[in-house]
């Protein structure tokens, strides 16, 4: 009976363990395990910190300390000592935490949807079925006090507090904490002085004035002198100076990004068969900055482009979005922005039609321009 205890107790220990080892692994991994520590953290933080209130300040070191703490516990669920009395509970408690999170989280979104970042983006999980996992990990932590002898385990504590520093430790040399990036802004969209606008009113004026034209020409005439937006500042022109005048395509990339790379191929493709679309500009996240060549020759072009930070990069591109992102302007006005790959991912014909349309048609759905 008491092997039979000790075996279940081991496999406990082992199943948690690993769910939290593999938990703190994962927000340091992109797409195999520690492939891009600075990236994934990065992107943890954005995803997840920063909805929560975190600032860009406090974000990176609450970050890399949860994780070594996550890792953390799962090294000591598999020695002995203060096992009972002190691991357990801790994990136990910050399991509940975690719960009392997602639930909370999944209540104000009023659904299951996105990535609660337990694993990362390496294996991403709903808010439903990360509450699912962490009360099975509560019901077997709970087991597992229950199985453990109650005798005085209290043990050595100092291996603790030496894990536990040497997990957070490793977490900060893995992923250090780079400088924010400098000149990094993001204006607001503001109104500007419309003076093409202002001066084709001003012509309008005159012939009312000056000229026997009839109503019906004038009134032509004002229609095809007013039949873009008004000029507007979308934050963009410090990468690119003429982003807010006429119509422009803005790409929000990462170089290694299969399905970035499919939006840019099919872009060019869409090119090809129209010469009328507007000019298209990329700005790349700096993140395997060195495979931008090989980008744009999947691609099947070259467009102008700058390298923007990581996490300036999703600041930029918008909470709670994710890449490729494509963005359509025109006087500086958002016309359209496709992001992600799910419901708002790119559609190349939708956005075609889009490219066509004119300025009134475009004024009944969006009655701001």
């Amino acid at each position: 009976m008491e092997a039979k205890k000790n075996s279940i107790s081991w496999s406990i220990r082992i199943v948690v363990s690993a769910l939290f080892i593999l938990s703190a692994l994962a927000k340091l991994s992109k797409g195999h395990l520690l492939d891009s520590p600075y990236f994934a953290i990065s992107t943890f933080e954005v995803k997840q910190l920063y909805t929560l209130g975190f600032s860009e300040t406090i974000a990176p070191y609450f970050s890399r300390t949860l994780i070594g703490i996550e890792m953390a516990l799962g090294l000591l669920l598999l020695q002995k000592n203060w096992l009972r009395k002190f691991i357990i509970p801790v994990t136990t408690l910050l399991l509940l935490v975690f719960i009392g999170h997602l639930t909370y989280v999944t209540f104000l979104s009023g659904g299951n949807s996105g990535n609660c970042g337990c694993f990362g983006e390496l294996l991403p999980m709903t808010p439903i079925q990360a509450i699912i996992k962490n009360i099975v990990a509560v019901a077997l932590l709970v087991y597992l006090y229950k199985l453990l002898p109650k005798v005085s385990d209290n043990g050595n504590f100092w291996i603790l507090t030496t894990i536990l520093f040497a997990s957070i430790l490793w977490i900060y040399m893995l992923a250090p904490i780079q400088p924010p990036a400098s000149n990094f802004t993001v204006s607001p969209m503001v109104e500007t002085p419309q003076d093409s606008i202002e001066e084709a009113t001003v012509v309008v004026d005159t012939i009312k004035k000056d000229s026997p034209i009839k109503k019906d020409s004038i009134a032509k005439i004002e229609t095809e002198l007013l039949k873009e937006p008004k000029k507007v500042k979308s934050g963009n022109a410090q990468y690119f100076a003429s982003i807010d005048k006429g119509r422009k395509i803005l790409c929000y990339f990462v170089p290694g990004c299969d399905h970035c790379r499919a939006a840019a191929k099919e872009l060019t493709e869409m090119r090809k068969k129209d010469a009328s679309m507007p000019p298209l500009s990329i700005l790349f996240m700096n993140e395997e900055a060195d495979l931008i060549p090989d980008f744009f020759k999947e691609a099947g072009a070259t467009y102008p482009y700058k390298i923007i930070e990581i996490i300036p990069f999703w600041n930029i591109l918008g909470k709670g979005k994710d890449t490729p992102g494509v963005k359509y302007f025109w006087n500086g006005n958002e016309i359209k922005y496709y992001w992600g790959i799910t419901d708002n991912k790119f559609n190349g014909s939708e956005f075609n039609e889009y490219l066509h349309k004119s300025y009134d048609d475009l004024k009944k759905t969006n009655p701001k321009l």
